[in-house]
């Protein structure tokens, strides 16, 4: 087996990563999602998994000017986490993640990365180092400002934690 890790733009990668991406959540069930309600900012980059040749993960990574406790700062963002169903458990997901980890650690100016989770994917970012941020996470949404209680945030130490608070993430959720 040979595994292929791409790290390319996240526009320009949409069309590639899109069918990937609508195996995990069928555009017909979002609606049903906790969170199928919010627009959401697309990647800056996309970390594509290719294992023999096809795509199998998919993981974005966002970077922005936020407000964390009333301080501006650059953090960075972890989206999109998805594995195809039927490569599931194979560990493709963490090896995505971890390149995810390291590119934005190969920035000077991130100092901490946030995702949300659903429920079900707590234990999988506990076990990988990720920890619940205890606080408000409030992010900008077509309507005007909102405060994001539909996912669990998380965060990881690049440069210094975050383990509460309030963050503004100064524009979409990704």
């Amino acid at each position: 087996m040979t595994i292929e890790i791409d790290i390319l733009t996240g526009d320009a990668s949409q069309p590639q990563a899109q069918p990937l991406l609508d195996a995990v959540w069928p555009p017909a069930s979002l609606a049903q999602r906790p969170w199928g309600h919010l627009a959401f900012a697309n990647p800056d980059l996309r970390i594509l998994l290719e294992a023999d040749g096809e795509l199998v993960c998919h993981v974005g990574i966002h970077t922005r000017m936020a407000m964390w406790n009333n301080r501006r700062m650059n953090i960075g963002g972890i989206s999109s986490v998805a594995t195809h169903p039927d490569h599931r458990r194979r560990g493709y997901a963490s090896v995505a993640l971890n390149a995810a980890i390291r590119t934005l650690r190969d920035r000077e100016d991130v100092q901490f990365a946030v995702l949300f989770c659903d429920p079900h994917n707590i234990a999988f970012y506990e076990a990988r180092g990720w920890q619940r941020f205890i606080g408000e996470v409030w992010c900008e949404q077509p309507g005007g400002r909102t405060r994001i209680d539909v996912m669990e945030p998380y965060t990881f130490d690049i440069k210094r934690g975050a383990g509460g608070g309030v963050i503004d993430l100064c524009g979409l959720p990704w």
